[in-house]
């Protein structure tokens, strides 16, 4: 093993050096704030000699998501990065990346989207592309950002897999944050993920051969199907990834991650840089006697209903609390973890929470109301709203 080396970079640099180690042929890239550093680091590698790679310099996200697209079906190992508008402008080509089953990495800085205008964090532009095939982590902090694109290249290349993933960084808390990150060493991540070779074949002029065919109804719910059953076939990829990770690198990643759970009535459920905060509260209320605790999510597609539901079980209130909204229905991390009890006799209350929309500021205070107000639909039975609102200006809403 190589010795890892400790740097005190920003998110973006965290996710740039964890494509670089991951010797990426091929880098479509178009600027968005947040995620611009990405590309800016990645060229410079490039330019510099550091890393042997074609960066390609498009006119919007919808051409880099298609650049990659055309330079995965040759085989390549592909990256790129965006953020919120960018993300949505690639929609139509994220269905495709995946339909056609071509694994690729993509660093997300999520962003909220507009209108009004807002280049802060939330979770809407990644969670709006939740339905098109991609498998999707999300990272705490920068040492998260790299080791997680490391392992979603190891993941979506799998030939159990074959998916492109997103990897999330919180924007501005992550992405323009400088933090200590331990960085392995290339030769190590060399082990780790070997040189990509499609399983199934690649556009090659010598080997004429069809992408992306017509599909029709005889066929096309078939391919779908299978592309389903790829994303539930990963939860075990997952796993086995990750912990190989930990046995080379020495971090632990788990696709749901219990803290104070054991004997917990009250959990709280959070996704990226939020988890921190929450932590801090979560101890705050354990030395003053609350029984709660906490479940960060690292791994949003596919949903963790087994782990969560497994860690929740004997809990009598749960605080889902999302950084996005579904317009007339619900936070994404809440529907999930409520369709998975669907048909279960015995469940935890579930309340849904939204906040820090926008970039708006997620404080400690605000996790311990979160808790106050799920320990009292526990105790009276009262659920209150569908869905509440924390730390809202009603000065603002009037």
């Amino acid at each position: 093993m190589g010795e890892q080396k400790s740097m005190t970079i920003k998110g973006n640099m965290a996710t740039a050096m964890g494509a670089k180690l991951c010797r990426p042929n091929v880098i479509p890239a178009y600027p968005i704030t947040p995620s611009t550093l990405f590309p800016e680091k990645m060229s410079e590698f490039v330019a510099d000699g550091e890393l042997d790679a074609s960066m390609i310099n498009v006119e919007s996200e919808h051409s880099a998501m298609s650049a990659c697209i055309g330079a995965a079906a040759t085989g390549a190992r592909v990256c790129t990065a965006s953020a919120s508008q960018g993300v949505a402008l690639m929609h139509e080509m994220l269905f495709i990346a995946s339909g056609m089953r071509l694994p690729m990495v993509m660093a997300v800085g999520n962003r909220a989207l507009s209108a009004p205008i807002n280049i802060w964090c939330d979770h809407q532009d990644t969670v709006a592309s939740k339905d098109s095939g991609w498998l999707q982590f999300y990272a705490e902090n920068n040492q998260e950002g790299l080791d997680l694109m490391i392992n979603a290249f190891r993941i979506g290349e799998d030939k159990r897999v074959l998916l492109p993933v997103m990897v999330g960084i919180d924007a501005f808390v992550l992405t323009h944050t400088i933090e200590g990150v331990d960085v392995p060493a290339q030769e190590d991540v060399d082990d780790f993920l070997p040189p990509y070779e499609p399983p199934h074949g690649k556009l090659d002029p010598k080997e004429p051969a069809t992408f992306g065919s017509f599909g029709t109804p005889e066929y096309y719910q078939e391919f779908k199907q299978a592309q389903v059953e790829a994303i539930e076939g990963s939860r075990d990829v997952i796993d086995e990834v990750f912990e190989e990770y930990e046995e080379m690198f020495g971090r632990e990643y788990n696709k749901a991650t219990p803290y104070y759970c054991d004997d917990a009535e009250i959990v709280l459920i959070t996704m990226g840089s939020m988890t921190g905060t929450a932590r801090e509260a979560v101890k705050k209320l354990r030395k003053e006697g609350k029984k709660v605790g906490l479940i960060k999510l690292t791994v949003f597609r596919p949903f963790p209903s087994p782990e969560l539901k497994e860690i929740l079980s004997g809990v009598k209130g749960v605080a889902v609390i999302d950084r996005n909204i579904s317009p007339g229905a619900y936070g994404a991390m809440y529907s999930d973890l409520a369709a998975a009890y669907t048909n279960e006799k015995e469940k935890p209350i579930l309340k849904n929470f939204i906040t820090g929309l926008g970039g708006r500021e997620i404080f400690v205070k605000n996790f311990e109301e979160m808790y106050e107000m799920t320990k009292k639909a526990v105790d009276t039975g009262n659920l209150g709203k569908p869905v509440e609102w924390i730390n809202v200006n009603e000065d603002v809403l009037r």
